[in-house]
């Protein structure tokens, strides 16, 4: 009965699982891109894992009923991991207990004798690579003065922005930032934007984006701003500090952040289910003089 409920809930797994796969591949458009879509690989990895683990469960399984079959019949099999055990000897210097009477201490407590053990190689040679380690950090970073983790994070930091300002100078054309995004009123950029939406943010503002933990995006009050470019900037650079809304362009295209903030825009006027109350200032889009 217990192999049973194991098997379902294995077999629940891959079903959900494959579903979860089949559904990132048909909303992202390079699902196996690490950088864009790390969760495609994380799922990926452990669907990996978990089949590899059961298959290793089977096969001890076995194994281990072979040896009782074994025992039972009275079958000796020959030593199959003996390299596993000079290996393991090797390494940790240990004694037969044959041998044991070579190491023992002219100790007894209440029958207790003490061994006199070496010290096992693997924790020598641990030991020994920590002083090592300890010697080049002191001449690193009290000797020569290096850079502490502060310092190197904050060069880190200038270096990729200068990097990124000469990346935006040679960039395509189609490289869509907060400062040249435009609003996209065409149905198939606009149906890509409301599958993006129901994948990653409808959890939060609820698919008609009446609101739940986020808040309604269909009146008129914009807590970060309204308008393409505020609701761009705040897709692509997260919300608020401390309320829960991540930064997306760590995930999501550029293009596909366009698509979803004109998507967002769509929703004004339109009447969820439930609407949450307004949050923050009613906005009013600026005339273009």
């Amino acid at each position: 009965m217990k192999k049973s409920f194991q098997s379902i809930i294995y077999i629940i797994f891959v079903i959900v699982t494959f579903i979860a796969l089949a559904k990132s591949f048909m909303v992202y458009e390079n699902p196996f891109d690490v950088y864009e879509n790390p969760l495609v690989w994380l799922a990926l990895i452990g669907f990996v894992m978990v089949v590899v683990l059961k298959e290793m469960v089977n096969v001890i399984a076995y194994n281990k009923a072979k040896e009782l079959q074994n025992e039972k019949d009275g079958i000796v099999p020959e030593e199959s991991n003996a390299w596993i055990k000079s290996l393991l000897k090797s390494w940790t210097k240990a004694k037969d207990i044959e041998e044991e009477e070579e190491i023992v201490l002219d100790h007894n407590y209440d029958g207790i004798r003490e061994l006199d053990n070496s010290l096992p190689p693997w924790w020598v040679y641990m030991f020994y690579a920590t002083i090592v380690f300890a010697v080049v950090y002191l001449v690193r970073f009290h000797v020569l003065d290096g850079n502490d983790q502060a310092t190197e994070y904050k060069l880190a930091v200038a270096e990729a922005k200068a990097a990124l300002k000469e990346y935006q100078k040679s960039a395509p054309a189609d490289l869509i930032t907060a400062d040249n995004v435009t609003l996209l009123t065409d149905a198939k950029d606009l149906g890509r934007g409301k599958a993006v939406f129901n994948l990653n943010c409808a959890s939060c503002h609820l698919a008609d984006g009446g609101g739940s933990i986020g808040p309604n995006l269909t009146d008129e009050y914009w807590i970060l701003g309204g308008g393409i470019k505020n609701v761009f900037t705040t897709i692509a650079k997260g919300g608020r500090d401390g309320k829960g809304m991540i930064a997306w362009d760590k995930t999501l295209k550029s293009a596909d952040i366009a698509k979803v903030a004109s998507y967002v825009i769509s929703l004004q006027g339109t009447t969820p289910a439930k609407a949450k109350a307004p949050q923050g200032d009613k906005w009013v889009e600026e005339e273009t003089k």
